[in-house]
């Protein structure tokens, strides 16, 4: 019997990539799939056809259960959309993976806003239209387990600000998720994944040491080896794990302390600015470490 045995899982961004290997894994151990990918170009620009179609070709072929939805989850009809999808095709919905995003990568001083707003949209936004209907469904419920996709990008990535920003926020709202849906029976987590995709391929390999999406197959750069941290996060066995960072890289998986004080400053009343500077060099403004983004 697999792990998600009658389960009924949507993945955004499923089309390619991480997203592909976890429909195909999730379906695999049991799950009903919904399968959603617009079919963009990696720059959200549309494509003739949505490779959600191709997936769902697969499973079926594999003996499994899914859907191909081709909506737009960065609106709120997409959002509700997913999720009616899921309900009307197999009851219910008990998982759902965010996942889908585009990319545009620019430095702060030369970044338009619609670059901004289209890789905000998608990431961001995206995450909250899915997870506003699927968790009105879930309450309903008292069931369900929610897994965004964050990335190590979010602590600090020179020339990627809007996904960096994007996937900030993500965690933000995977935190707040975590807290308000708690005592309904409902969990939220986020991955740091990192695997070989079409994304990993606009950047220097031979600087980050990433294997050409199109060589990944059997390698630790595969994407399938983030299913097991998803598949895990998604099944009963993981109702008390929620509000958590987990790095899934190659053959190991890490999890993410969250951010916390470190040290203070205390003053036994207002603060002489010349006081404050000197304080300051002795002590805060010391030793200082910068983001580590692995």
């Amino acid at each position: 019997m697999g792990k998600l045995e009658g389960r009924v899982a949507a993945i955004t961004g499923a089309g390619g990539g991480i997203g592909r290997a976890l429909a195909k894994a999730m379906a695999a151990q049991g799950a009903c799939i919904v399968a959603n990918d617009l079919g963009t170009t990696l720059a959200g620009d549309r494509a003739p056809t949505s490779p959600a179609n191709d997936v769902v070709a697969e499973i079926k072929a594999a003996g499994g259960r899914a859907v191909a939805n081709l909506m737009d989850i960065s609106t709120m009809e997409g959002g509700k959309g997913l999720v009616d999808q899921a309900v009307k095709e197999f009851g219910k919905l008990d998982i759902l993976v965010n996942l889908a995003g585009v990319i545009r990568d620019r430095m702060i001083f030369n970044m338009e806003e619609e670059d901004w707003d289209r890789v905000l949209d998608s990431h961001l936004k995206g995450t909250f239209c899915t997870s506003r209907f699927a968790s009105a469904h879930m309450r309903e419920r008292r069931y369900g387990r929610i897994v965004n996709f964050s990335s190590n990008a979010a602590l600090g990535s020179p020339g990627q600000p809007s996904y960096t920003a994007a996937k900030a926020g993500i965690l933000g709202l995977t935190f707040s998720t975590a807290q308000g849906l708690r005592r309904y029976g409902i969990t939220c987590n986020a991955i740091f994944p990192v695997a070989a995709t079409r994304m990993t391929d606009t950047i220097h390999q031979a600087e980050w040491r990433i294997t050409p999406s199109a060589e990944a197959q059997g390698t630790p750069f595969d994407p399938v080896n983030v299913a097991p941290i998803v598949i895990f996060l998604a099944s009963d066995e993981a109702a008390e794990v929620t509000g958590q960072v987990f790095g899934s890289a190659g053959y190991s998986v890490t999890r993410y302390q969250h951010m916390s004080p470190e040290k203070t400053l205390y003053n036994k009343g207002p603060w002489e600015l010349d006081d404050f500077f000197e304080a300051m060099k002795r002590t805060l403004a010391r030793d200082l470490q910068k983001p580590r983004m692995s």
